[in-house]
């Protein structure tokens, strides 16, 4: 094709972003377990936004809160810490913002399955 002069181009695969693979990672722990492997970036990932319903969606939240479940050590200590922190935090004059109010019911089920 070069030698006719047609150019040819390439298509270059779209990168996942780091939401989607995250969520991409928690469906693969969900719906197949045997394929799944762990990968601490993407617990990472998650654990530093599962708060955040724009980047969980509930629907994935849900799984999230099983996967949850099976945390161990340091992660699960470092993790109901933070939560106990935040629950601290947003306990204040501003507790009645809907955001606010998602947050804290997402917390409280965080802290409520790992304490």
């Amino acid at each position: 094709m070069r030698e006719a002069g047609v150019a040819v181009k390439k298509v270059v695969p779209k990168k996942q972003s780091a939401p989607e693979l995250a969520l991409a990672y928690l469906t693969s722990w969900s719906e197949k377990p045997k394929e799944w492997k762990f990968q601490k970036t993407r617990q990472t990932w998650l654990l530093l936004h599962m708060y955040e319903k724009e980047k969980v969606p509930d629907e994935y939240f849900t799984i999230l809160l099983d996967y949850l479940q099976g945390l161990q050590g340091s992660a699960r200590d470092l993790t109901v810490q933070k939560a106990e922190a935040f629950m601290k935090e947003l306990d204040g004059p501003d507790a009645q913002d809907p955001k606010l109010l998602e947050k804290c019911e997402r917390i409280r089920q965080v802290l409520q399955l790992l304490s």
